[in-house]
């Protein structure tokens, strides 16, 4: 699963019509070209290629000022919003997903009601359990990595990763369970992206 997809969808979801300067300037705001790919160009091509695919629907406004081409904006259609949301879920409830597509769900998580996003992370939480119960049929963490040679190692690495998965993961449901943030449906949500205009003090 591509982290971009994500990203893409859900900022052009959160402004209702974007353009591709926009969602770089969110995505950039939230440092995602720090730790996903999403680089200018990723993102102006999923921006094309998921209207091709019928997820995003583009608009034509007024040429700019300066004489340049038409801005194009653009707007998530029916089946980019449930695109959208299966995207979401998935990178909530998967244990194995990279990173950055882990950090996309968590920034869009808000978007899902609060009993669903800790529904979603327990999934996860099975997930992790599951893969460390399967790599420790073959390695006792207890006897130390040095019982495989250096690829105990790797084991270690596994264990270590499941295990620092499980207690953040944990973490986050108790505090989503203790009332932390606002979900759909509960209120006014907290805006994540800047207004059309807005300076982004990370951009660069």
């Amino acid at each position: 699963m591509s982290a971009i997809r994500l990203l893409v969808l859900g900022a052009v979801e959160q402004h209702g019509r974007a353009h591709g300067y926009q969602v770089r300037n969110d995505l950039e705001y939230w440092g995602a070209h720090e730790w996903s790919h999403a680089k200018p160009g990723s993102i102006y091509h999923a921006l094309k290629q998921m209207e091709k695919q019928g997820l995003l629907r583009a608009h034509e406004s007024a040429p700019s000022t300066a004489g340049g081409p038409p801005r194009v904006e653009y707007e998530i259609t029916d089946a980019g919003h449930e695109e959208y949301l299966r995207l979401l879920r998935t990178s909530l409830a998967t244990y194995d997903q990279a990173t950055d597509v882990l950090s996309a769900g968590i920034g869009f998580m808000v978007d899902l009601p609060r009993a669903e996003v800790t529904g979603l992370l327990r999934e996860r939480l099975r997930g992790l359990d599951a893969w460390r119960a399967e790599v420790t049929t073959s390695y006792t963490p207890e006897g130390g990595p040095g019982q495989l040679g250096h690829i105990g190692e790797i084991m270690h690495l596994w264990t270590h990763t499941a295990d620092a998965g499980r207690a953040w993961t944990a973490g986050l449901i108790e505090r989503i369970e203790a009332g932390a943030y606002t979900f759909a449906g509960e209120g006014e949500p907290f805006v994540g992206v800047l207004a059309d205009g807005q300076e982004n003090p990370y951009a660069h």
